[in-house]
């Protein structure tokens, strides 16, 4: 784990009575994924607060006996790596997908698929949650909360439910066979070159290629490598313009 990982264990997050659009987003660089094994509304993503003192034992981590498992059409549960969004289209995307502290994008920490079979709106169940790894945004979330702070309320984590009826243009109807012939039934949004977790709603002006959720990862990538990257792919671009044959003018036949 991280230097911080022994504050972060002394630490109660508890939740505010009200709810809010505020969201969370995942790691810069993400961790291994691994599997999460849990013991045992409309579409699109929501907010949710949890009952206070409420503690529930979900479950353990295991490594996946292979990647594919990790997909979003397989409906997994996981912790790291980066999300597998049960609605690949409709993401959160502005304040949602930031701390409400420093307004940098949130980490993703874990997701645990919980269908209710009792709910037809809910035959696909996935509750997502994330963080900013700033613990001092952490230590002002919990001060804010202990001092039940309503006028504006902000989070350094975030817990998102998103739910789908069986029949929706995601998925197929019926349950995946996990024989490696599972595919989704559509593509999602366009997620950010460095995080692969938001939606990259900003393009790189000068490949025109890569994409991103905030002007933070845009630069992020470009320090990183993408410098050099973006400067071959327009060469790459101009080279294949200038060998086209040249379109003559002749008489019509």
């Amino acid at each position: 784990m991280e230097p911080n990982a022994d504050k972060l264990r002394g630490l109660r997050i508890t939740s505010l009575d009200d709810e809010d659009d505020d969201e969370t987003e995942l790691p810069n660089q993400p961790l291994p994924a691994s599997t999460v094994t849990v013991a045992a509304a409309p579409s699109g993503y929501d907010d949710e607060d949890e009952d206070e003192e409420a503690e529930v034992m979900l479950g353990f981590l295991e490594k996946p006996k292979h990647p594919g498992l990790l997909l979003r059409h397989l409906f997994p549960s996981k912790a790291g790596g980066i999300p597998a969004w049960l609605d690949p289209v409709n993401l959160p995307t502005g304040n949602s997908s930031c701390c409400g502290f420093c307004g940098e994008p949130l980490h993703f920490v874990l997701q645990i698929y919980a269908p209710i079979e009792s709910n037809a709106a809910a035959f696909h169940r996935t509750l997502f949650m994330f963080m900013c790894p700033s613990m001092a945004c952490l230590h002002r979330d919990q001060h804010e909360q202990w001092t039940r702070n309503q006028g504006n309320p902000r989070r350094s984590v975030r817990v998102f439910r998103c739910q789908l009826p069986r029949t929706n243009v995601f998925y197929s109807s019926e349950p995946p066979s996990r024989n490696n012939s599972d595919k989704p039934l559509c593509a999602g949004a366009a997620l950010c070159h460095w995080c692969g977790t938001w939606k990259g709603d900003k393009i790189c002006g000068g490949c025109k290629k890569s994409r991103y959720c905030s002007e933070k990862h845009q630069a992020l990538h470009w320090r990183s490598g993408h410098k050099n990257d973006c400067l071959q792919i327009i060469n790459s671009s101009e080279a294949s313009s200038s060998v086209l044959p040249a379109v003559g003018k002749g008489n019509n036949v």
